[in-house]
């Protein structure tokens, strides 16, 4: 098992890593809307999306996977309206693979954005 930092996200918020490399799987740690050095992105919903995916990629690169190898997305909204937007996005993201995919519209995230993802993936 290797816990993994990456350098190329905001740091994490409390104790814990980015993702977990067990064998050849990687468990992400739901990520947020932050620029790399901890800013909020938008207050935009379809916004904060393209920055957590794009999170979500560089994180998973730094595990020797990417966005090709996911096999569960769980999608944690603040608002289920929101949800025809964040789909919108995540399109670009994943329009020939289609991982199994939750969503849970949840009373509050984090640093009050609203939406974050986390992902299980295969390793290369």
């Amino acid at each position: 098992m290797e816990s993994i930092i990456s350098n190329k996200v905001a740091a994490a918020i409390g104790p814990y890593c980015h993702a977990v490399k067990v064998n050849n799987m990687v468990y992400t740690s739901g990520q947020l809307p932050l620029t790399a050095d901890g800013v909020l992105v938008s207050e935009d919903v379809q916004a904060q999306t393209d920055q957590v995916l794009k999170n979500l990629q560089l994180v998973l690169n730094d595990c020797g996977s990417d966005l090709n190898q996911v096999v569960k997305t769980t999608i944690f909204i603040k608002d289920m309206n929101d949800f025809p937007l964040i789909n919108e996005v995540y399109g670009n993201f994943f329009s020939e693979h289609l991982p199994a995919r939750s969503c849970v519209e949840v009373s509050r995230l984090p640093k009050d954005v609203k939406v974050e993802i986390e992902v299980v993936a295969l390793v290369h």
